[in-house]
């Protein structure tokens, strides 16, 4: 880590409470040595320690203090938690400097620097060690745009940069995760279909900025994750990974079928509100990657209507042309390809699917409550964790899932990363304020703490095989 002179270690509750208590304005990090985004956040840190003397500088390892840890909050790294007159007045969840920057600024005034060093985009009088430092992150992850984001923008000034993200290279993609770490399985076909064409591109992972993240909704009128942009509009696909395999990120265009042939194929697709395209039929499916598609809809009760693509041959060939889509089974919700057996059974697991259906008024919405309820349910021990097993996303999960894992507990997981109404409405309804959080059977175990007590004195494997 960084450590700068202005910055300074915290070592107990005691000591921040002091030092908080002795400053006009304080900012605190909470960092890991093990996370590459608090490295890189800790460098901007320090020199903002500089541009901002008059104001406390705190660092604390979150989880070598777990009590400072948990008083705030604190559930991933890196986090800031920000102090004026002594109260706390904001904070900040992962890597996003010019987010930083705002609000040290917000709470400590203008730096020693003049504002003239400051490009609009940042609104702060930051000096020019951290303008260089942020241009570096933003390189480093991509897009030098991605970073300007604020969350304290009014909604014009959220669109005005949404505006640059899209624009900002001819093709721009955003996901989930980053193109060398893809976090979902649709953001990783996206990225493999574009690298295997040899298609330049930019990328902005949008499980790091919820006002981004929730923003493009609406900007695009498009409620899901991965969106692909090619010369700032969007190709409505993105989530089909053979939609976007032209040379240059553009999309192939349906060739070679005559008007009443694309007629015919839209037509059974709108056939049916939840349509499949498969080999065989419902009742005797003939070929295994149908059987699983049929499986999933049935088992998750949704009402659907289906062609044997093997009665007819134009039919076949004609659709892999339409959408661009070149195997079987294909799945449509209201006209629109969702995919093949793999991204249904994706879908499937991380509830997506019920989720669609419900956004696009196929099946009845269900309350939060009713979701929460289901996902706590669907296995009986769950994790409600950052990130995946295979990839946790901050430290605190990843000690939870080792712990299990050497217990030799099976058990289901949630990413929350991954749906943000999920996300808080969780904390309420379990009146629990962090994550990891563990369930039994429908009753909540506890969080990282716990767990690992548990761990320690023999009780995790008992508690959870009772």
């Amino acid at each position: 880590m960084a450590s700068g002179r202005a910055v300074r270690e915290v070592r107990s509750p005691a000591e921040l409470e002091a030092a908080v208590a002795g400053a006009r304005a304080a900012a605190v990090h909470f960092w890991a040595s093990w996370c590459e985004a608090s490295k890189q956040m800790d460098e901007v840190f320090a020199h903002l320690a500089v541009d901002f003397p008059h104001a406390a500088f705190l660092r604390v390892e979150a989880e070598e203090q777990p009590e400072i840890s948990e008083a705030h909050g604190v559930s991933a790294v890196p986090y800031f938690v920000f102090y004026k007159e002594g109260k706390t007045v904001d904070t900040l969840e992962g890597a996003n400097p010019a987010s930083l920057a705002n609000k040290v600024a917000k709470v400590a005034g203008p730096a020693s620097v003049a504002e003239s060093a400051v490009p609009a985009s940042l609104g702060v009088a930051a000096g020019p060690a951290v303008l260089e430092k942020i241009q570096k992150i933003a390189q480093q992850n991509g897009s030098s745009a991605a970073e300007s984001t604020n969350s304290g923008s009014t909604e014009d000034a959220l669109n005005k940069q949404l505006e640059q993200l899209v624009n900002s290279h001819p093709v721009f993609l955003f996901m989930k995760g980053t193109p060398e770490q893809p976090r979902c399985g649709f953001s990783r076909k996206v990225v493999d279909i574009l690298k295997q064409e040899g298609v330049k591109f930019g990328s902005f992972d949008i499980l790091t900025d919820n006002d981004v993240r929730e923003g493009m909704k609406k900007f695009s009128n498009w409620p899901t994750f991965p969106q692909l942009y090619c010369k700032g509009q969007q190709n409505e696909e993105a989530g089909e990974p053979g939609s976007a395999t032209e040379k240059g990120g553009a999309v192939a265009e349906p060739i070679g079928l005559t008007d009443a042939q694309k007629a015919r194929l839209e037509s059974l697709i709108n056939s049916s509100p939840v349509m499949v395209f498969i080999k065989g039929t419902p009742e005797e499916p003939k070929c295994g990657f149908s059987g699983k598609l049929l499986h999933i809809l049935k088992q998750e009760n949704i009402p659907f209507s289906s062609f044997d693509i093997l009665s007819d041959d134009e039919v076949r060939q004609g659709l892999k042309v339409l959408s661009n889509w070149p195997s079987y089974p294909q799945l449509y919700i209201k006209g629109e390809l969702v995919g093949g057996s793999d991204i249904v059974m994706e879908m499937h697991k991380s509830g997506e699917l019920k989720k669609v259906l419900s956004e696009k008024g196929v099946i009845p919405k269900k309350s939060l409550e009713d979701r929460l309820k289901s996902l706590i349910s669907s296995a009986p021990v769950m994790l409600f964790m950052k990130g995946t097993p295979d990839a946790p996303r901050c430290g605190f999960s990843s000690k939870v899932v080792n712990a299990l894992k050497k217990e030799g507990v099976s058990f289901g997981s949630f990413d929350i990363l991954s749906d943000e109404e999920v996300r808080q409405g969780l904390k309420t309804y379990s009146n629990w304020p962090t994550f990891p959080q563990l369930y039994y059977k429908s009753e909540l175990i506890g969080g990282c703490d716990i767990i690992l007590e548990m761990e320690k004195s023999g009780e995790l494997k008992s508690t959870l095989s009772e």
